[in-house]
């Protein structure tokens, strides 16, 4: 109850459709996404938005079923992520670089009502579906394959109520792998990506006059990330499917792009592709950065190609929707370079709180390093039917990150290590024990570590450290090819050490990774 109850209704809850409804009541002739050949304003995408909605209602889906989505990015599906919970759903981006297994493993974890799938994913889709009759599956690519077809549905349903959802109403499942070999999935509430998407606003992200190169996964965060935020500023989205240098230059070019979400790895394709001295890029005012470790060299590169844009890093990940802090751009030059202040992950954006604490979770003193733990409107509700591992990561109202690092006398956040048995390679999560479960299956494997090492294009890279049984060998190469067959591609590991003699151990019998690790990161500043 409110310490100010006056016997009136509940207090409404704002949520991602009627977000969505102001853009196009103030914004209705801006555009809104640009799609290759289609150009939508922000009024015809709300009218698609709530047409499509009712398409959805009109099959039977009930507040909070699940509606999976299988799809390269593009404008249709950025209409589904507000027509979902418009109808009354919860969006589940699939990840579609994970193998059939691990799809197969999502599915009987969320039991969508719905599958949403395009052209590229119809096979695998069509595997997913056998066996499961229930699961309905609506194509969105440019062909129908004896499905529904969403063009089809809109052109058939007019516009219905909303269903009202928001506040801490489930908006999204977001998977990320999970520490058990198992997919794990955090719940995002409409709270919590609404005020993810302020927190953005407010450092000058994705507002309204930005015309936004949208070039991540929407299985990630970083492709509906910027997308709930231009939905709630009006900004513009210039989509493509996947990132291609060539075409981005071309986009930027074309459709004077201001501004982008990159991965170290994109940047230097980018800066490193033949057209990019020919491109005009002068519209490029703002680039973000994030998702793996950038190096010195790299950064100052891409400062001088890009001379007329703000760098700006985000740090943070999907259990915090996904942002908690940002390293503005005086923090790379000047004095703060000098200070060595550009080697910060950030500090706590608007409307979180960050502090590093111990084992029993006391704040450690300014420079001391701990693990990086987070609060705010931002953080999620838990992990999907995983009780105890909501209970572990949000011990006392803190995200615990699971990231090792020491925060400066200004609030600035360095990581140093990382605390949990996770990878960051290309900025896609990889936990070792999905990739130590993979080779454990082989017959040669007797005992197996999987660690992140150094990796100048991807931050980190994924290398096995292997113990074979006696008298029995066995290859790279063919550790690496059975691995293919049961993890995505991502995730399976670019490099195998065969190790000799018993693996180091913690008191406790583990395999202590630290001491695996530290030949690898020695003389370097992170330890990730």
């Amino acid at each position: 109850m409110s310490d100010f109850d006056h016997g009136l209704p509940p207090r409404p809850s704002i949520g991602i459709s009627a977000m969505l409804a102001r853009t196009a009541q103030v914004r209705p002739r801006h555009p809104a996404t640009i799609n290759g050949d289609r150009h939508r304003n922000w009024g015809e995408l709300s009218d698609r938005v709530a047409r499509m909605a009712s398409a959805i209602r009109a099959m039977g889906v009930q507040n909070g079923d699940r509606i999976a989505v299988l799809a390269l990015t593009n404008d249709r599906y950025f209409e589904l992520l507000a027509a979902i919970p418009r109808a009354g759903g919860v969006v589940v981006p699939l990840n579609w670089r994970w193998s059939v297994a691990e799809l197969a493993d999502g599915i009987e974890d969320c039991e969508p009502a719905l599958l949403f799938v395009d052209d590229r994913m119809f096979d695998t889709a069509r595997q997913l579906h056998a066996g499961r009759p229930s699961l309905r599956m609506i194509a969105i690519g440019d062909s129908e394959y004896g499905l529904p077809h969403y063009e089809a549905l809109i052109a058939e349903h007019a516009p219905g109520e909303d269903a009202g959802r928001g506040g801490d109403d489930l908006y999204q499942l977001g998977y990320t792998g999970g520490t058990t070999g198992r997919s794990k999935a955090a719940m995002l509430s409409h709270r919590n990506v609404i005020s993810d998407a302020m927190m953005c606003w407010a450092e000058g992200l994705f507002g309204e006059s930005a015309r936004y190169l949208l070039n991540g996964p929407m299985f990630h965060a970083a492709g509906t990330w910027p997308s709930l935020s231009l939905m709630g500023s009006g900004g513009t989205a210039v989509i493509m499917p996947q990132f291609e240098p060539a075409e981005a230059l071309r986009l930027i070019e074309t459709h004077r792009a201001t501004e982008s979400l990159l991965v170290p790895a994109v940047i230097q394709m980018l800066i490193e592709h033949p057209d990019f001295a020919k491109t005009d890029t002068s519209s490029f005012t703002m680039l973000l950065y994030g998702a793996s470790p950038i190096t010195e060299t790299l950064l100052d590169r891409a400062v001088k190609a890009f001379p007329g844009a703000r760098f700006i890093q985000a740090y943070g990940m999907t259990e915090l929707s996904p942002m908690c802090a940002i390293l503005p751009d005086y923090a790379l030059r000047g004095d703060y370079r000098k200070r060595g202040v550009y080697r910060a992950a950030g500090r706590a954006a608007v409307g979180v709180q960050i502090r590093i604490v111990d084992e029993e979770d006391n704040e450690v003193p300014r420079g001391e390093v701990g693990e990086i733990a987070v609060r705010g409107e931002n953080m999620m509700l838990g992990y999907w039917r995983r009780p105890e591992e909501t209970a572990a990561a949000l011990r006392g109202g803190w995200m615990h990150t699971g990231d090792g690092g020491r925060m400066d006398e200004e609030g600035f956040v360095y990581v140093v290590d990382r605390v949990k048995d996770m990878i960051i390679s290309g900025g896609e999560n990889v936990y070792s024990q999905e990739v130590e479960n993979a080779l454990a299956l082989h017959p040669a494997v007797r005992q197996c570590a999987v660690i992140g090492i150094p990796s100048e294009k991807w931050g980190e890279a994924v290398h096995a450290i292997v113990r074979l049984h006696d008298e029995v060998e066995a290859t790279e190469e063919r550790l690496i090819e059975h691995c293919r067959s049961l993890i995505a591609r991502y995730k399976v590991p670019r490099s195998i050490t065969f190790w000799e003699g018993d693996f180091p151990l913690t008191p406790a019998n583990k395999i202590l990774k630290r001491e695996l690790r530290r030949p690898y990161w020695e003389g370097r500043d992170r330890k990730i």
